[in-house]
C-alpha cells in the first residue's frame, strides 16, 4: 500500500496552526482556569511573534489579545458602574442581580467564542471576532 505524498494545508507545520491552537488554548483558559497566568503568557507571545508568523497564526493571535483585552475592559467597567450603583443608594439585591446576570452573559458568550475560535485553529482555519474581530488577511484560509 502507498502513502499519499499530498498533504493538507492544516497539516503543515509551517502555516503556524500549532500557534493558532496555542493561543486559543490560552484564550479559553484565561476565560475558565487561570484568568491573569494566562493572559500574560498570552501578552508574551503576542509581544515575541507579533508580525513574523504565517497569516493563520497572526490571525488567532491578533484575535485572542483583542478579545482579551475587551474581555477586561467590559469586566473592569462593569465592577466601576456597579460601584457607582451602590454610592447612588442602589440596594446590594438589585447590584448583586444585575452582577450575576451581567457576568453570565459576558462570560458565557465570550467563552462560548474562545471556543468556535478554537476549532476554527483545530480545523486550520482563521477566525474573526464579532465586533471587536479585526479583519482577516487575505491570504488567510477561511
Amino acid at each position: 500500500m502507498q502513502r499519499s505524498e499530498n498533504k493538507s494545508a492544516s497539516n503543515n507545520p509551517d502555516n503556524g496552526q500549532n500557534l493558532a491552537i496555542l493561543v486559543e488554548l490560552l484564550y479559553v483558559i484565561n476565560l475558565l482556569i487561570l484568568p491573569l497566568v494566562a493572559f500574560i503568557l498570552l501578552a508574551i507571545i503576542f509581544l515575541r511573534k507579533h508580525g513574523s508568523v504565517p497569516a493563520l497564526a497572526q490571525s488567532h493571535l491578533e484575535q485572542t489579545i483583542a478579545a482579551s483585552i475587551w474581555f477586561g475592559v467590559l469586566f473592569f467597567t462593569a465592577a466601576l458602574t456597579f460601584m457607582m450603583l451602590n454610592l447612588v443608594g442602589v440596594t446590594d439585591i438589585i447590584i448583586w442581580t444585575m452582577v450575576i446576570i451581567l457576568f453570565t452573559i459576558i462570560h458565557a458568550s465570550m467563552v462560548l467564542l474562545g471556543v468556535v475560535g478554537l476549532s476554527k485553529a483545530l480545523s486550520g482555519k482563521c477566525w474573526s471576532f464579532p465586533l471587536v474581530g479585526k479583519s482577516l488577511p487575505n491570504n488567510c484560509p477561511q
